[in-house]
């Protein structure tokens, strides 16, 4: 069922503001001195904005307040909207009524480095309006923050934001061309056996992880894997291997460059599928915003190109 909209004029901002503190500090006497008005005019703000709604947002404890499932609902999205208001207030004050609109978007590491940044200046000129503001991390999970659109590497999974699937990810063995020239491996066995394997860690999963997933895949779950050199990016996997001195165990689609130029070779005709993938990912009440519009709608056709520009990896032997 779609949800009702709630007329503004009825929105009860005051007790919205006491609902807030109340959830930031789980405390009434904590958020009135936050507020600077009496403990009293909290609790009272809350009991309307509980009855206004049909739905407790607290428990009250001895000594505790512990938010219900409708609070933590309620809270973030309270809480964006007022930093917004905030930043909104604030920008409009610095640039003395003519600011410009503010995106800002959250991108995995490697994707920011790769991908990301050499295609953002198209985007810029096409809507020069708009001031991006860019944070990247590796990112595995769900976005926090201000943060109005977000790139996360993620499973398939349901939330309430909105994953618009960029790309499911195929991991591929990339290492420089020197390494094919110095061992000149019979097979993949012994391409493994001969030198060093990168490992990308993910999260709490074995640092392994991904090459016994390509071992099993190719039916040699014997082949030994865990020795070798850790990193928390696919990038620095990707750096590392173009140093000649490792087998690098990533996406192709990542590192368009360095394939293009040959630098980075796959020494086999062998892939697996993580079980991961790229997802654009928006709030819900952000599709009606105008730049995440804009910006949700041109990467999604962005990538969409991309898939059939990027060159796949040489194989070894290939001119």
């Amino acid at each position: 069922m779609k949800p009702r909209r709630m007329d503004r004029k009825w929105l009860p901002l005051n007790a919205l503001r006491a609902f807030e503190a109340a959830g930031q500090h789980l405390s009434f006497t904590a958020a009135a001195n936050s507020l600077t008005v009496a403990q009293s005019a909290v609790s009272r703000h809350v009991i309307v904005l509980e009855r206004f709604l049909g739905v407790s947002l607290f428990e009250r404890r001895p000594q505790q307040l512990v938010l219900t499932e409708a609070g933590k609902h309620l809270l973030p999205a309270v809480t964006k909207s007022f930093d917004r208001i905030d930043q909104a207030l604030s920008e409009v004050i610095t640039e003395r009524g003519k600011p410009k609109r503010v995106l800002r978007i959250a991108l995995p590491t490697t994707f920011a480095h790769q991908l990301a940044i050499p295609i953002l200046k198209d985007f810029r000129a096409d809507h020069p309006e708009l001031a991006l503001e860019i944070a990247s991390k590796p990112m595995t999970g769900e976005v926090e923050g201000d943060i109005d659109i977000a790139v996360i590497y993620s499973e398939p999974r349901v939330t309430d934001a909105i994953h618009d699937l960029l790309w499911m990810v195929r991991l591929t063995i990339l290492c420089s061309p020197r390494i094919l020239e110095r061992t000149k491996p019979a097979g993949i066995a012994e391409l493994l056996a001969e030198n060093d394997l990168i490992h990308v860690k993910l999260d709490e999963r074995p640092r392994h992880y991904f090459w016994g997933l390509l071992t099993r895949a190719i039916g040699r779950p014997d082949l030994a894997i865990e020795r070798g050199l850790v990193v928390d990016t696919s990038q620095l996997a990707a750096q590392y291997a173009l140093s000649g001195e490792g087998l690098a165990l990533v996406d192709p689609f990542l590192f368009p460059e360095e394939i293009a130029s040959g630098r980075l070779v796959r020494p086999f005709d062998v892939s697996v599928d993580d079980g991961y993938g790229y997802y654009l990912t928006t709030h819900p009440e952000d599709l009606n915003n105008e730049p995440v519009a804009l910006f949700r709608s041109w990467l999604i056709n962005r990538f969409a190109r991309l898939a059939h520009e990027i060159p796949s990896p040489r194989l070894r032997g290939e001119g």
